[in-house]
C-alpha cells in the first residue's frame, strides 16, 4: 500500500510483495547484465587479459570503494522522504556527499595518489597499473551520478513507483550497451569501452530518474503542503541514521580492494585477476534478485502480517537463486556461459568454471542479508547492519591472509572460499541482532505516518 495511504490497512499478501520486488529486482538484474556485458565487450577486444583484469582488478574495486557511503541512499530516501522538508534536506546531504566523493576520486585517479594506493597497497602486475589509471580517470562522473540516481529512485519507490526504477535501468542497459558497441567497432583500448560504458551508462540513468521524479513530487511533496505530523528530520537525526548505514557498504566493499590486493599476492595473478570479473559478474546476476529485497522489506516491514509472508517469500528467493547458481556449476551451462557468452578464452573459461562452486551460497546469503537488513534498517537500528559486515570483512580477510602466507593456491578460489564463509557470517549475525532480546516490536513507519 502506498505510504501516506488514508485506507484501512489490511493484512500484507504475497502479491503486494511481488508487486513491489520484481520491478527492483528487474532492475537490479538488468544492472547485474552490465558487467558481464562489459567483460564480453573487452574479452574481444585487444590484450583481453590485461584489460580484464585492470578493469577487474583496479578500476571497480576502487571505483565501488569510494561510492560506498552513498549507496545506501536509496534506503535512506525510501525510509525518510515523507515530507517535503525532508526531502530537502536528504538531497542537500545526498549533493555534498556526492560532490566530496568524486573529488576524492578525482585525486585517487588524476594525483600521484594513484601511486601510493594501487601500486604500493593493491600490488597489481606491473602490465595492468597504467591501463587501471586509464580506467579510473574515465570513471571520475560515476560516484555523483550513482548518489543523485539513488537518491531519486529511493523517493520512487516511497511512494509506490518502483515499476520506474526498472525501466530506468533498461535504459541504462541500453546505453551501457550502445556504448560498448562503439568502442568495440571503434576497436578502442578495452579499458576505455569499460569505464566510459559505465560512466555514460549510470548518467543516463541518472537523468531518466530525474525525469519521473519531477510530476510524483508535485503530486506527493509539494512545497506548500500540509505538514505530515512526521518528526522533523535534523542533521542530528538524519546521521545518527545515515552514518552507521553507509558504513555499511563502505566496509563490505572494502572487500573488493583486499580481495584484488590478496589475489595479485597469490599463484597466477594475472589471470585469477581476469577471470575475476567474469565469475563475479555470473554470480552477481543470481544475487541481484536478493538485493533487491532490502527495500522491499523496508517498505512493508510495517504492514499488517508482514514478517510470515516476506519470510516465505525471501526462503522461496533464496533457495531457488542457489539452486539456479548449482545448476549452472553442475552442467555445461558454466562452460557455455564463460566461453560463448563472456567470450573469454578457454583456459580463463576452466579456472572461473572451477572456482564457481565455492559462490553457489552467497545468492542464498544475499537474500538473507537483505530480509534481516530491512527489518534493522525500519526499525533505525542501523548499528547492528554495520557490525554485520564488520564480521564479514574479519572473516574473509582472514581466509585471504591464510592464503597469501600459504602461498600454495589460486588467488581466484581463496578469494571465493572467503566471501562465502564472510557472507555466511555476515547473515548469522544479521539474525542474532534482529532477533535478539534488544529488537523492538515494528511499530509504524519510520516517520510515523499512517500505514
Amino acid at each position: 500500500m502506498d505510504p501516506g495511504s488514508r485506507e484501512p490497512a489490511r493484512p500484507l499478501a504475497t502479491a503486494d510483495v511481488l508487486r513491489t520486488w520484481w520491478p527492483l529486482a528487474a532492475s537490479w538484474a538488468l544492472m547485474g547484465a552490465e558487467l558481464p556485458a562489459i567483460s564480453a565487450a573487452v574479452a574481444r577486444l585487444d590484450e583481453p587479459v590485461v584489460h580484464l583484469a585492470a578493469f577487474g582488478g583496479v578500476v571497480f574495486p576502487l571505483a565501488l570503494l569510494v561510492e560506498a557511503p552513498i549507496i545506501m541512499m536509496l534506503a535512506a530516501s525510501t525510509a525518510l522522504c515523507g515530507d517535503r522538508p525532508s526531502f530537502e534536506k536528504l538531497y542537500r546531504f545526498t549533493t555534498r556527499s556526492g560532490a566530496l566523493l568524486t573529488a576524492i576520486h578525482a585525486l585517487l585517479a588524476f594525483t600521484p595518489l594513484y601511486d601510493l594506493v594501487v601500486v604500493r597497497l593493491l600490488g597489481p602486475p606491473a602490465e595492468v597499473v597504467e591501463p587501471g589509471r586509464t580506467g579510473l580517470m574515465i570513471m571520475t562522473p560515476w560516484t555523483w551520478m550513482i548518489a543523485d540516481r539513488r537518491f531519486h529512485q529511493g523517493v520512487l519507490i516511497r511512494f509506490g513507483h518502483s515499476r520506474a526504477v526498472g525501466l530506468g535501468t533498461a535504459l541504462r542497459l541500453v546505453s551501457t550497451g550502445s556504448a560498448l558497441f562503439a568502442g568495440y567497432l571503434a576497436r578502442l583500448p578495452g579499458i576505455a569501452v569499460a569505464a566510459g560504458a559505465l560512466s555514460f551508462g549510470v548518467t543516463v540513468e541518472m537523468l531518466f530518474a530525474r525525469v519521473l521524479v519531477a510530476p510524483v513530487l508535485r503530486e506527493r511533496l509539494p512545497r506548500r503542503g500540509a505538514p505530515s505530523g512526521a518528526p522533523v528530520l535534523t542533521t542530528s537525526r538524519l546521521l545518527s541514521f545515515y552514518v552507521p548505514l553507509a558504513l555499511t557498504p563502505l566496509l563490505n566493499l572494502l572487500a573488493q580492494p583486499i580481495g584484488s590486493a590478496s589475489i595479485s599476492r597469490m599463484p597466477d595473478a594475472v589471470r585469477s585477476l581476469a577471470a575475476w570479473p567474469v565469475l563475479g559478474g555470473l554470480i552477481f546476476l543470481t544475487r541481484s534478485l536478493g538485493i533487491a529485497f532490502n527495500e522491499v522489506v523496508v517498505r512493508h516491514a510495517d504492514d499488517p502480517g508482514a514478517r510470515p509472508v516476506l519470510a516465505r517469500f525471501a526462503l522461496v528467493m533464496g533457495g531457488g537463486t542457489v539452486a539456479l547458481l548449482v545448476l549452472l556449476a553442475a552442467t555445461p551451462l558454466s562452460t557455455l556461459w564463460f566461453e560463448r557468452v563472456a567470450g573469454v578464452e578457454p583456459e580463463l573459461a576452466r579456472l572461473a568454471d572451477s572456482a564457481l562452486w565455492l559462490g553457489v551460497v552467497l545468492p542464498g546469503m544475499t537474500v538473507a542479508h537483505s530480509y534481516y537488513q530491512g527489518f534493522l534498517v525500519h526499525a533505525h537500528r542501523t548499528r547492528a547492519v554495520t557490525e554485520s559486515v564488520g564480521t564479514f570483512l574479519v572473516v574473509s580477510s582472514a581466509i585471504l591472509y591464510a592464503g597469501v602466507r600459504a602461498q600454495r593456491w589460486n588467488g581466484l578460489v581463496v578469494a571465493l572460499l572467503a566471501f562465502s564463509a564472510g557472507s555466511v557470517t555476515q547473515a548469522l549475525w544479521l539474525r542474532l541482532r534482529e532477533r535478539g532480546p534488544d529488537a523492538p516490536p515494528v511499530r509504524g513507519r519510520v516517520d510515523s505516518e499512517p500505514a
